[in-house]
């Protein structure tokens, strides 16, 4: 019996052996372009990037080997599952079967995070809370950041007859490890209100002359000079004068007083002379100031805390714009005007750029991977390509070439909807397109396993390869080297009859400490004879039909579909 805490449900014990398939790229789809006032963006790699049309549950296995531990963010946006792709199952079956699909692809989506990466899944409310408590198990419960709560619709309209009308969305914020440095969180900008200008009313129009008084000791931060101020000049902004031109104008020297926090502070205080305008001068040791010189101004005894510290100028506008630190209630109308975002038309599934963009700008620096697994309309990538990121998309229906691959070519090409002018997009970059290779082994007319003759030699060997859990790199100069390990050893795969003789003969090109796995379709008993120290032989398909599962191309209906079911011709393009 368990002792840990975790969520059951039908079919969840059932085991998956995946075929690792290679991914074979189709050229005619791939695009790039170079934007010649961008050259710097070969430098972030937003050429590297992959698009691939598949099963995502395979599609990510293939990514297993090269990307394991690579990618800096996923973000997610699975099948809400809210009833219409499930309609033959009773409410218990629903919720196994969802999870079911869910679990595997969680898994291998946290073996491809790096250890300072996070994973960002957005659901509604009828899978929340199951879709939190399986995170917790596959995560950890110590590695949840935080639940976000985006407001994706707006009330009134059709559906207000409900009891409390549903306007939230969610966003489970998973760290892969401790590792995760959370330090890129943006702030938002909004236009000053009275709760604003209310309490940041005071000008200093004149500093007047300033006076050194005396040294004190801070302790870890040193030495503190202390000054004060004569003849100096303080305004009140009133009521009547509150405009943006005022604010504007005045935005180096507009402040409100607060009472002083921290040890420092308060041991600092009772040390200052009674002058009504004082301030204090030294080197902090944390902070947006740290390791430079700063000073502190104090006006009638309390702390001055200046509006340019928390608000920026902007220029375009003319104005003043205060900046709040992002927080888990996000209801700032990011959802509006997508309609049009990217070109294509996605209802009610498509998701907004600037949704996206904020998490990007939370979790990633440019260059960094970035990773969607249920693509849909492509957001996700186009967004990670604008900021300048490296991505992979996955998108198992049709929507991988009419939607995808049309919206990322818009975007390459430069459009200018979504974030485009925010991030100062113009074009450029490029993705390679990419089809799950077919199953490696299938039966014949016998109902007898052979090698799928759709492969050819080079795919033969790079599946073997991946299978056996070596780098495919053919050597151009030693034909037996296709595939390595860290180990210095090497893979040869052959269809040809493996002898005595080949052994031999590639026994003499080996050097010492080199070891060959060699897989064919069929070899002599006494081929390896007196050299199995750094020669195996291994027959194909024999040695791995009890590694995987082949033959399977649609996970989505093999995994949840239970027995009494099996017949059933259910339409699941939800889950493509």
């Amino acid at each position: 019996m368990s002792n840990k805490l975790e969520l059951t449900w039908f079919g969840k014990e059932k085991e998956i052996k995946l075929e690792p398939r290679i991914l074979i790229e189709d050229a005619s789809k791939s695009y790039s372009k170079l934007n010649p006032g961008n050259l710097s963006n070969k430098d972030n790699g937003i050429y590297d990037n992959i698009l691939i049309h598949g099963d995502n549950l395979l599609a990510l296995k293939a990514l297993e080997q090269e990307y394991a531990g690579k990618v800096k963010c996923i973000y997610i946006d699975p099948p809400y599952n809210t009833g219409s792709a499930f309609e033959h199952y009773d409410d218990n079956l629903e919720h196994s079967t969802w999870l079911s699909l869910m679990k595997p692809r969680l898994e291998l989506l946290k073996k491809l995070l790096s250890d300072d990466g996070t994973i960002w899944i957005q659901i509604d409310y009828n899978e929340f809370a199951y879709l939190k408590v399986l995170c917790d198990e596959i995560f950890g419960r110590t590695n949840f950041i935080s639940m976000i709560s985006v407001k994706s619709k707006a009330p009134g309209g059709v559906g207000q007859e409900s009891y409390l009308f549903d306007l939230l969305e969610y966003i489970l914020v998973y760290r892969k490890s401790e590792h995760c440095a959370n330090n890129n969180v943006p702030y938002i900008e909004e236009t000053l209100g009275e709760n604003i200008t209310n309490v940041y009313n005071k000008i200093v129009s004149d500093f007047g002359e300033e006076q050194f008084i005396k040294t004190i000791t801070g302790g870890n931060v040193g030495d503190i000079n202390v000054y004060t101020y004569k003849d100096f000049k303080i305004d009140t902004i009133t009521r009547e004068n509150r405009t943006k031109e005022k604010y504007y104008e005045n935005y180096d020297f507009i402040f409100r007083t607060t009472n002083p926090q921290g040890g420092l502070m308060k041991r600092v205080m009772p040390q200052l002379p009674n002058d009504e305008l004082v301030s204090i001068e030294y080197i902090p040791s944390k902070g947006r100031s740290a390791g430079e010189k700063y000073k502190y101004y104090f006006y009638r005894g309390s702390l001055i805390v200046w509006l340019k510290d928390t608000a920026i100028r902007n220029e375009k506008r003319k104005e003043v714009l205060k900046l709040f630190r992002n927080n888990n209630l996000w209801d700032d109308n990011l959802h509006q005007g997508i309609a049009k975002e990217g070109g294509v038309d996605f209802k009610q599934s498509k998701k907004p750029e600037k949704l996206i963009h904020r998490i990007l700008e939370i979790a990633t620096n440019p260059g960094d991977i970035v990773l969607d697994s249920f693509l849909g309309s492509g957001t996700t990538a186009a967004v990670a390509h604008k900021m300048k990121r490296r991505w992979i998309g996955i998108e198992f229906g049709d929507h991988a070439y009419t939607h995808c691959k049309v919206r990322l070519d818009k975007v390459i090409d430069g459009e200018q909807g979504g974030i485009s002018k925010l991030v100062n997009w113009n074009g450029g970059g490029g993705y390679k397109f990419y089809e799950l290779a077919p199953t490696l082994i299938k039966k014949d007319a016998f109902d007898e396993e052979i090698i799928n003759p759709e492969y050819n030699g080079e795919m033969l060997a790079s599946a073997i390869a991946k299978h056996e859990g070596y780098f495919y790199q053919p050597d151009a100069e030693c034909y037996w080297k296709q595939a390595y390990n860290e180990t210095n050893s090497y893979l040869y795969v052959t269809t040809r009859h493996v002898n005595r003789d080949m052994i031999e003969s590639i026994k003499q090109e080996m050097e010492e400490g080199e070891f060959l796995l060699i897989v064919c379709k069929s070899y002599d008993a006494n081929a390896c004879l007196g050299y199995e120290k750094s020669v195996t032989i291994k027959k194909i398909p024999q040695s791995l039909l009890k590694n995987c599962e082949f033959g399977v191309d649609n996970y989505n209906l093999n995994i949840i579909c239970p027995p009494e079911y099996e017949d059933e011709e259910e339409d699941y393009e939800s889950f493509k």
